[in-house]
């Protein structure tokens, strides 16, 4: 009989798995700093093959269960090579290096230490939680669930569209130039003479024809339904394995926020999480007061106006929309996408 074959991995090493997802521009490497010094917590990672095989599960251009078994090799993987330093990245300048993480020491013992054959019973012992940043991820996450179970927790960054416009307009200026697209890692499809991200699916049209600034708009309210539409989806199934925080709330009263992360997380607050909030400015007086990184600078970050109010910061980046030629409709989307943001979170 010539019956289709069902790939599968039934034994895997990832115990815990926790993403810090969201929108570009929405404060994630905020968070991923301040979680990879709780207890138990593993260093930054960053997977496009993680994202990307839910995109193509997404697209249909790969099956369920071809989908979860690539996702637990690929995670075992991290794991493995992690906890011997193998992947561990030690470029200093980088958000994810090891020299900027509170257990650098860790990292470079693991170097030294035997490898190999001895992870598995390491990983029994010292149960760690493997971390993540990824992005958009959270509405096309269910393979990601299917995978790993009540193992995997998404902490959901969100933060008002006005905070993420600078960056996103940004980032779509450098992809329409041929050298700033040949260094974006995650799945395209083809429409047309075109190639466009695959969240576009359904309104390619649209996003080709737009500006920067206005396929940032639109990509903002596209990402935030398909998000609500799949934790609503999924509201008895997941809900406790997806932490939502406004970045907003967070940076001026963090506590609640961080002993949600305890108990969703299942890891604890240290001396080193307090010095990293600390030196991330958290908590602080204004949302928009945060530290002079140039990674953060070149995603067009400014420093906050003296005299400025929160409201006036938000008119501030409205302004910065239209100066960029964001027509009527995609201004009024903004205006629309805002006042529910607002409605919700704030």
């Amino acid at each position: 009989m010539n019956s289709e074959p069902v790939t599968t991995r039934d034994n895997i090493l990832v115990e815990d798995l926790v993403l810090i997802d969201g929108q570009p521009g929405c404060g994630k490497t905020l968070f991923t700093a301040i979680v990879a010094a709780m207890e138990r917590v593993e260093l930054l990672n960053y997977s496009p093959e993680l994202e990307n095989i839910c995109a193509l599960r997404y697209l249909d251009k790969m099956s369920d269960d071809a989908a979860k078994t690539m996702l637990r090799i690929q995670m075992d993987l991290v794991l493995y090579e992690t906890m011997m330093s193998r992947r561990t990245n030690f470029r200093p300048s980088d958000l994810s290096s090891a020299f900027k993480d509170t257990n650098c020491w860790t990292y470079i013992k693991r170097l030294f230490l035997k490898g190999d054959e001895v992870i598995p019973e390491r990983i029994k012992k010292e149960r760690p939680i493997l971390h993540f940043a990824t992005h958009n991820l959270l509405p096309f996450s269910a393979p990601i669930f299917a995978s790993f179970g009540n193992k995997v927790k998404i902490i959901e960054i969100v933060r008002h569209p006005l905070y993420m416009i600078i960056q996103q307009t940004l980032n779509q200026e450098r992809w329409i130039k041929p050298e700033g697209i040949v260094r974006q890692f995650h799945l395209h499809m083809k429409f047309k003479e075109h190639q466009v991200p695959y969240h576009t699916r359904g309104w390619e049209e649209l996003y080709i024809n737009s500006n920067p600034v206005e396929r940032a708009i639109y990509e903002i309210d596209n990402i935030f339904e398909l998000t609500e539409t799949f934790k609503k989806n999924n509201e008895y199934g997941i809900s406790n394995q997806i932490l939502t925080i406004p970045f907003e709330k967070f940076v001026i009263n963090p506590l609640p926020y961080m002993q949600d992360i305890e108990h969703v997380v299942d890891t604890k607050i240290t001396q080193k999480t307090q010095k990293i909030m600390k030196k991330q400015n958290v908590p602080r007086e204004k949302i928009s007061d945060g530290i002079p990184l140039s990674i953060y600078k070149r995603c067009g970050w400014q420093p906050p106006e003296k005299g400025l109010s929160e409201k006036d910061e938000l008119q501030l980046r409205r302004q910065y929309a239209l100066k960029h030629g964001a027509g009527n409709d995609a201004m009024k989307v903004l205006d629309r996408i805002c006042e529910e943001y607002e409605s919700k979170y704030l």
